[in-house]
């Protein structure tokens, strides 16, 4: 069987395809394609050869009169051809992954959570047009559901106003266990931005550049809307140096409900990734055949940052601390990389633990900021401040497991990047994120 895509481009309220492949006895519903409002589609699985079909266009029987048209003694349909699948060969695959998006050279050449080659691995055969079908029907089905779905049946939600101050926000995001706040600004009522674990970092390595002293007084004075205005100054004052940059690097989203008399939007929860990702799975789970690429080895796949032993194509790199490496080394790799976590590994390369950007702020943890010493404190006695086993931090996997294993692990509250490992021990080959 090949998929087989239809396409109807004249737009109406409710388009149904009927076919001769399967005895004109079933009406199919198409649906509109992604940012349109006049072209429906829909995806078949036919077997070779010629096949007459025509459409039901609000009550109404049509035929594309630009595609290929047949008439019989019943009348006028149209025809299509449908081919043996060709196997898609290495190159096609590469480039259908390459990434579309103007971005920095140099800051995509460090990302742990950019694309990296192929493996060296074995191979299962991809029929050409599998990337594209599975492409095509995920988006569709996507196109069917709302952010509602997304939004669990109970489940709490935090957010900080912006004249907080920062040691207080760090301090409930430490205890909540939570890697990104939405900020709300009183005046304008609205939410004005995020903040994160990177915001927390920042202000650590700022404060010990300037050798100011880390003191109850400073943070408490410090509100997250100074904070976020000073970064913006900065941000305003070094535009010129950010040329050519990712333009959306978002992970997560605020789901609004507004209301009509003009008061306070209401929370309702916080999209990601990982949720969505949770709906695929959930949805497809036991019907994998319906996109075929989920079915596909990772370490058969574009996908991800790898060793360069373990085959990758590209001129990304898997970045690795060791447990003596100090914490203002690690800081400054996570934010000048822009990757959100890093394998620490032994001097064998097998992996020991993880060390993530919203480990930071375990540092609020008995007020250890305004102790520690970033150019005196390695990792492994930061990490010793981090909340849980290390075994719960983050998940691994191998170079065989399929692509949809992967996803339904990063679907997990704390699966946001999993670890590839050798076959046969815990030598790490590579990592894949979420934004992967």
């Amino acid at each position: 069987m090949v998929h087989t895509l239809f396409t109807w481009r004249y737009g109406g309220r409710e388009v149904l395809l009927c076919s001769s492949f399967d005895g004109w006895t079933e009406q199919v519903p198409m649906i509109l394609g992604e940012g349109s409002t006049t072209v429906f589609q829909a995806i078949c699985d036919l077997p070779p050869g010629y096949h007459q079909y025509k459409f039901l266009v609000d009550g109404v029987w049509r035929v594309d009169d630009q595609q290929l048209c047949v008439q019989d003694q019943y009348g006028i349909n149209n025809l299509v051809l449908v081919k043996e699948p060709e196997i898609i060969s290495l190159p096609l695959l590469i480039d259908a992954f390459q990434p579309c998006m103007d971005v920095d050279v140099g800051i995509m050449q460090l990302e742990a959570s950019s694309s990296g080659g192929l493996s060296n691995g074995p191979m299962l055969p991809l029929l050409a047009n599998e990337i594209e079908v599975s492409r095509h029907r995920l988006s569709m089905h996507l196109s069917f559901y709302k952010t509602y779905e997304l939004i669990p049946n109970s489940s709490e939600v935090t957010v900080f106003d912006v004249n907080v101050a920062v040691e207080e926000a760090f301090h409930v995001m430490h205890d909540k266990g939570l890697a990104v706040v939405p900020l709300l600004d009183e005046q304008s009522r609205q939410i004005s931005g995020m903040l994160t674990a990177s915001d927390f970092i920042l202000l650590l390595v700022e404060l010990h550049r300037s050798c100011t002293m880390l003191t109850n007084e400073l943070l408490e004075m410090s509100t997250i809307s100074a904070w976020k205005e000073g970064k913006h100054r900065e941000a305003v004052g070094t535009k010129l140096l950010l040329r050519r940059r990712p333009l959306i690097q978002i992970s997560t989203v605020p789901v609004l409900h507004f209301t009509q008399d003009g008061s306070y939007p209401q929370l309702l929860h916080l999209a990601c990734l990982a949720g969505i990702l949770r709906h695929i799975c959930r949805h497809f789970r036991h019907r994998l055949e319906y996109l075929p690429l989920l079915q596909q080895p990772v370490g058969s796949l574009p996908l991800g940052t790898w060793k360069r032993e373990a085959g990758n194509a590209s001129g990304s790199r898997l970045l690795t601390l060791s447990p003596s490496d100090l914490l203002s080394s690690a800081l400054k790799l996570l934010m000048e990389a822009q990757i959100s976590s890093i394998p620490i590994v032994d001097d064998k390369g097998a992996l020991l633990n993880v060390f993530s950007r919203s480990d930071i702020t375990s540092l609020a943890k008995g007020k250890v900021y305004t102790r520690i010493q970033l150019e005196q404190t390695i990792i492994s006695q930061a990490l010793e401040l981090v909340d849980g086993a290390a075994h719960n931090r983050y998940q691994t996997c191998k170079r065989s497991d399929s692509l949809y294993r992967v996803m339904e692990l990063l679907s997990y509250p704390l699966g946001r990047r999993i670890i590839v490992t050798a076959a046969d021990s815990l030598h790490v080959e590579g990592i894949i994120t979420l934004r992967d």
